[in-house]
């Protein structure tokens, strides 16, 4: 039977850029959930349960590399390349002042964050969305109550998410460009460090793959 590529993407990533790409594919295995294949999490695989699992290094001259690699009969596994594994949308809307905003929705009906300012245009409010999308899933994680850095950042990013404690007493996340304009938050308060994390960390995974939708539509 001829050999047929369906999908193929090669890049330079840093190592932590890799081990986030590898840490999706594991959660979604550890799930039982489809695999995403691509960075934007559109080309899913279903693998069953016990698939084979081969790993080789190889030397050719100078360059060494390291495959990883699963089989299965794909007989009745189908290869989706128009899928989304994301679990929350970008909904734009216009606010009571006539300015555009977006919130990024989960599919547990959460807000689970906001641009947090008005733009004058739907465009610059696609603008927003996009800068998000583009910065949040590499950016460094950095506790302002102890100036630690929990999360290193990835090849590509120009933001950081910082973690900080309001005067309520509450942890919020908020996403700065390096520019200084926050371009996301939390949009709530957490009663811990550690709720406010996760929050952050669900904005990561989901916004890659996020449909952008009209709150009218």
């Amino acid at each position: 039977m001829t050999e047929e590529t369906i999908h193929e993407e090669k890049r330079t990533r840093s190592r932590k850029g890799i081990a986030s790409y590898l840490h999706r594919i594991a959660n979604a295995l550890g799930r039982g959930e489809r695999v995403p294949a691509d960075e934007n999490q559109t080309v899913t695989v279903d693998p069953p349960a016990r698939p084979t699992l081969e790993t080789d290094i190889e030397r050719d001259g100078d360059t060494l590399s390291l495959e990883i690699e699963m089989e299965w009969d794909g007989t009745d596994s189908e290869v989706e390349t128009d899928t989304n594994a994301s679990k929350a949308a970008f909904r734009r809307y216009v606010d009571s002042e006539d300015k555009h905003r977006w919130r990024l929705v989960h599919d547990n009906g959460n807000i689970i964050a906001d641009g947090g300012e008005g733009y004058a245009s739907k465009q610059k409010a696609t603008q927003g969305i996009e800068s998000v999308r583009s910065n949040a899933p590499g950016a460094a994680v950095v506790d302002l109550s102890s100036e630690e850095s929990i999360d290193s950042p990835d090849d590509g990013s120009d933001a950081v998410f910082e973690l900080f404690e309001d005067s309520a007493g509450e942890y919020r996340w908020r996403l700065v460009h390096d520019n200084g304009n926050i371009i996301a938050d939390g949009g709530q308060g957490y009663s811990s460090k550690q709720k406010a994390k996760q929050g952050l960390r669900s904005v990561k995974r989901n916004v890659p793959g996020a449909a952008v939708e009209d709150a009218d539509e």
